[in-house]
């Protein structure tokens, strides 16, 4: 019995030495961070100009005038394009500026104008070509001298109209000079630019005919033409703008009178006012409420066509051709 219980003591031991002492440890983990390459911009509009530049040679003032210019332009140009948007080719003011032309040309010039990139264009303030001392010069495109620059001098800042005046000061669209609100002089001033005009947007309208009356009757005999038109994008803009926001409903497109070309007509009444509106309108009863006092039409400047220049009464032409 004894030698049985010794061997179950010696099983017992045996198996205790043979089991470790300590159990095994896991190997350490490694934890490694790898840093990835900064990645280069991915912006689809990297290097995008969202506003027209303005040159360091304005001053405070000046640069204040030109950037809420600008700022009307993108309105007016806006609203035009929002009303061929909604009403294509079957608004009456459509009609009377583009005929019975697409759509799809006057709503992407409007549309680049508004939201294309603004890089190479530029204004500036410093008359470095001199002209500004000429009669008459509010400013000018460089041409040859900087196709990408427009001057802009001093008579500017004195004769141009906010467009919160718009259908104020006796204005109205048939009789009143394109270049009256700065929103419209600047507008163009911009399709003079390569970059914006891309060399098709010009003067197309019958040199020989009052412009008003030539840009209307380029609507009905080639429409083509029509879309491409600088004075009819303005003419456009500026009607539209006028009926939809200003007064709406009405508008002030006036009824075109010859002695006053290039003037701002004197508005005795509100038919002399609104008497041509394209757009029919129930509100027309309250046309009252456009009618503007008559008032002397301020000093307008100059105009640009091709090699020539339009100058309203009493305003002497330049003595040279246009840049």
């Amino acid at each position: 019995m004894a030698a049985f219980v010794s061997a179950l003591l010696l099983l017992g031991a045996s198996t205790v030495v043979a089991g470790p002492l300590f159990p095994r440890q896991g190997a350490a983990a490694v934890t490694v961070t790898v840093t990835a390459a900064a990645p280069t911009s991915t912006a689809w509009d990297a290097g995008a100009v969202h506003d027209y530049p303005i040159h360091a040679s304005c001053n405070a003032t000046q640069h204040a005038y030109i950037k809420k210019g600008l700022d009307e332009t993108m309105l007016i140009c806006s609203q035009a394009r929002n009303h061929i948007l909604r009403w294509g080719n079957t608004s009456e003011i459509y009609q009377k500026y583009f005929g019975d032309g697409l759509v799809s040309e006057p709503l992407g010039w409007y549309t680049k104008i508004v939201d294309g990139d603004k890089s190479d264009v530029l204004f500036r303030c410093d008359d470095i070509d001199g002209n500004c001392e000429q009669p008459g010069w509010a400013g000018h495109w460089r041409g040859q001298n900087g196709t990408s620059e427009t001057v802009l001098c001093d008579l500017s800042y004195e004769i141009r109209k906010p467009l919160n005046g718009m259908c104020m000061f006796g204005y109205n669209v048939a009789n009143g000079a394109t270049n009256f609100y700065w929103a419209s002089d600047l507008l163009h001033r911009l399709l003079h630019i390569p970059k914006v005009s891309e060399g098709v947007v010009g003067h197309y309208n019958d040199e020989e005919m009052d412009k008003y009356l030539g840009v209307v009757s380029l609507a009905k005999m080639n429409s083509t033409y029509a879309a491409r038109n600088s004075d009819t994008l303005q003419y456009f803009a500026l009607e539209v703008y006028a009926h939809d926001v200003a007064v709406p409903g009405i508008g002030c497109a006036g009824t075109y009178n010859p002695l006053s070309f290039s003037t701002v007509a004197p508005a005795s009444s509100a038919s002399a006012v609104v008497g041509a509106s394209t757009m029919k309108t129930p509100a027309a009863a309250s046309a009252t409420l456009v009618t503007a006092a008559a008032s002397a039409a301020p000093t307008e400047a100059c105009e640009p066509h091709g090699n020539h220049w339009h100058c309203p009464p009493g305003v002497p032409e330049p003595t040279s051709p246009p840049a």
